[in-house]
Formats: structure tokens, C-alpha cells, sequence
């Protein structure tokens, strides 16, 4: 049976965050950088996050992985 990321173990998702963060420092700095992937994250329509993804979310609670996607857009200073 697959799982999806979100049932992953914390140290796995620990360890696939890491591994993006540098990935994507590895690069050199370009004015723009795209980062694609479908990370199973859900935020919900909380006014915290009108920075990051405006209030035009579709999930109604947030998850593990919503978090985890919004810590890595403050990090590395991206627009979602």
C-alpha cells in the first residue's frame, strides 16, 4: 500500500526537507528559481498565511506538510 508524504515518518520528512534545502542552495542565485513539486500540503484559510499563499486556500485545516512548505517559504524568502 502507498502512503502519502503526509503519513511518513518525521524522520523521513526531516530528511527529504534537508536534502530540497540543499539542493536548492546548491544552485546558483538566478533572479528567479522555481520549485515544483506536489508536497501534499494543506493550509487553511488562517489570516497567518495571507502572506505566504493569500486567502485563497481550499482546505479548510492545515497539516504537517502545509507547515513544513510554509517554513521553507520563509527560509529561503519564496513567493508561493
Amino acid at each position: 500500500m502507498l502512503t502519502t508524504s503526509e503519513e511518513k515518518s518525521v524522520d523521513s520528512k526531516d530528511g527529504f526537507y534537508e536534502e530540497l534545502e540543499q539542493a536548492f542552495d546548491y544552485f546558483p542565485k538566478y533572479h528567479m528559481k522555481f520549485l515544483l513539486e506536489d508536497f501534499n500540503a494543506q493550509l487553511e484559510r488562517e489570516n497567518i498565511f495571507n502572506p505566504t499563499i493569500g486567502n485563497e486556500s481550499l482546505h479548510n485545516d492545515s497539516n504537517d506538510n502545509g507547515a513544513r512548505i510554509v517554513n521553507l517559504q520563509h527560509k529561503k524568502n519564496l513567493v508561493v
